[in-house]
């Protein structure tokens, strides 16, 4: 297989460091396939593009997975489940119209000094939407109302049956729900009952703080040094 290697920029999760990007660059018919082996070794997409940090000078970034049929909620995450418990989730693989006006309200309001601001709707479809493996959605809803909504991959491939979450966002007005830490409990929720292997949460950077949250799913397994190590958390 053929990569490229970016140019370094600044690193969107430390202040301090430097990103380079490992790009997948061959030009494939079966790229869905393909990335269902990739994903195994840390890579990610956005957009049609492939890629994994590839930073000489620092190794924060460890992909993150769940492996979904040994998953326990924590006493909070039950709590939260509780809490939410008015709410509702729908797995669907079709994208609602609904969705830009929820996206750019939430980039406005939450997200207005990062990489993503300002939105757009052309933004919006090149960072979600591919053409080689579109993308499946769960939805939150309060009555009938859409609260939020989790963009994933879905990778069905005989080597990863899997989830793979990309982006979750809501209306700012729920910020009490925790729908950050909900949406990936409903994430788990629908790979179970799909029989999926896995859900990938995309990378963990423990220094990272606004990243935390990812961490507090167990067990989970880390890809550090080209494997995957396991990470338990005892009397929780």
């Amino acid at each position: 297989m053929r990569f490229g290697i970016t140019q370094p920029a600044a690193c969107s999760y430390l202040a301090d460091q430097q990103e380079q990007l490992l790009v997948f660059a061959e030009e494939e018919t079966e790229l869905g396939r393909r990335y269902a082996q990739l994903i195994q070794a840390g890579f990610r997409r956005s957009g049609d593009q492939i890629y994994r940090p590839h930073c000489p000078l620092c190794q924060a970034c460890e992909s993150i997975r769940l492996p979904v049929s040994e998953f326990q909620p924590s006493r909070s995450q039950r709590r939260l489940l509780k809490k939410n418990a008015a709410l509702r989730s729908v797995f669907t693989r079709t994208a609602g119209t609904d969705y830009y006006p929820l996206y750019a309200r939430y980039i406005n309001e939450r997200h207005a000094d990062g990489t993503m601001y300002p939105p757009s709707p052309e933004q919006f479809e090149g960072f979600i939407h591919c053409t080689w493996n579109p993308p499946a959605f769960v939805e939150a809803y309060d009555g009938e109302t859409l609260i939020a909504v989790a963009v994933c991959d879905v990778l069905d491939d005989s080597t990863s049956c899997a989830m793979s979450a990309l982006y979750t966002f809501f209306n700012p007005d729920y910020g009490h729900a925790s729908l950050g830490t909900w949406m990936i409990l409903q994430q788990i929720h629908h790979a179970q009952e799909q029989g999926m292997k896995y859900v990938y949460l995309g990378y963990q950077v423990d220094s990272c703080q606004k990243m935390a949250y990812k961490a507090d799913f167990f067990p989970h397994e880390r890809f550090r040094h080209h494997q995957w190590h396991r990470v338990d958390k005892k009397n929780r």
